[in-house]
């Protein structure tokens, strides 16, 4: 294979596809770039088999053939090669020779037939979402999973997607707390209905890739236990967990009739603050609900104490006291765009349910967020 592209192709592409390159592994060969080019196109990918990223890149393909590059050294050394300069790659030997201006690299290469071939769906994509409405939808539901290192419950370490009714609804829990995320969904059929639950890291990684794609619209394809994703040059394909995820709609609060509506920033910031304040082992501020006003509180016998109060948009219809562990009610509040938000309240044992009010931000639309509280003594 011999090709000659433009530096910042090579450099897009191989970092693309870096999201998917296996650490330490008893098979060397996913530690591998797959290069194969054809015509004027040249596909690189990656795989750890639990995801596998694809990425076409523009080049000059003087020899078409297939070859696999160490990735690691690889997307370390484009990034750093002179700039407005195009690239040669060529196989010569058994290595691979790198051009570049000035530099030239001779990189062993891996067998090219020992590299598994990544997955292909057959058909159309069962819909299309907006880029920025996945984009949003991921980072608003994979922050409230557990990492697989903190749990042996596999469900608990996914974003569960649920393909129904014109919409993409992502849900992800880790007992405690519970996000939800409905975007639109174009071209779904009327009677579709599919639940696929990915890894949130996984979800984190294609955020990171469709972060440098600049179309506006993914396609989204189901295939068995895979589910993949393709933007422009970009295609995405992931493993899904084969465990049952909680239902997650019998959890959102349907009768809370105590509304607190708060500015979304003063009420963040007043969090960090008590934060700081609070016991390590149950990170809980106490809310007192009563008048115009939320008062706010966190002590710890070892740090001191701590109170704020933040002015409310209109009286609540009854007075509570409860209490939230602070990192889960941050967590929400910061991913969020909204000005004003709204927490639903009941009593100080049942869960609390915060949702954007006002005049709500487009990316904060379909978003809510459950929350258990802290056992108050």
């Amino acid at each position: 294979m011999e090709i000659v592209c433009r530096r910042e192709d090579l450099v897009f592409g191989v970092r693309t596809v870096s999201h998917a390159l296996g650490g330490r592994t008893a098979m060397p060969i996913l530690g591998g770039i797959h290069c194969h080019g054809e015509s004027e196109v040249v596909e690189l990918s990656a795989t750890d088999l639990e995801r596998s990223i694809r990425c076409r890149i523009r080049a000059q393909v003087k020899s078409p053939g297939s070859l696999v590059l160490p990735g690691q050294v690889v997307s370390q050394l484009v990034g750093r090669l002179p700039e407005d300069e195009t690239i040669e790659l060529r196989e010569q030997d058994g290595r691979a020779q790198l051009l570049c201006g000035s530099a030239s690299f001779d990189l062993l290469t891996l067998p090219a037939d020992e590299f598994p071939e990544g997955p292909r769906p057959n058909g159309k994509p069962v819909g299309r979402v907006a880029l920025s409405a996945l984009l949003q939808g991921i980072s608003q539901t994979a922050f409230a999973a557990l990492r697989a290192s903190e749990t042996t419950r596999l469900a608990l370490t996914g974003v569960d997607i649920v393909l129904r009714d014109g919409a993409a609804k992502l849900a992800a829990t880790n007992g405690y707390r519970l996000a939800i995320k409905k975007v639109p969904v174009e071209g779904l059929p009327a009677d579709y209905d599919g639940s696929f639950l990915v890894d949130a890291t996984v979800l984190g990684d294609l955020s990171r890739v469709l972060t440098g794609v600049s179309e506006p619209e993914v396609a989204v394809f189901t295939d068995g236990g895979q589910l993949h994703f393709a933007a422009g040059p970009v295609f995405f394909s992931c493993r899904t967990i084969q465990e049952q995820f909680p239902d997650f709609e019998r959890v959102v609060p349907k009768d809370s009739e105590i509304g607190v509506f708060a500015a979304r920033a003063e009420l963040l910031d007043a969090l960090r603050r008590l934060e700081i304040t609070a016991a390590e082992e149950s990170g809980a501020v106490t809310l007192k609900v009563a008048g115009p006003k939320l008062e706010m509180t966190s002590a710890s016998k070892d740090k001191g104490q701590g109170r704020e109060s933040v002015k409310l948009v209109k009286k609540p219809a009854k007075e509570v006291e409860i209490a939230f562990r602070a990192e889960y009610l941050i967590d929400a509040l910061r991913r969020m765009e909204s000005d004003q938000v709204a927490l639903w309240l009941s009593a100080p044992e049942r869960a609390g349910l915060i949702e954007p009010a006002g005049e709500i931000a487009p990316g904060d639309e379909g978003f809510i967020y459950v929350c258990m509280p802290v056992r108050l003594l």
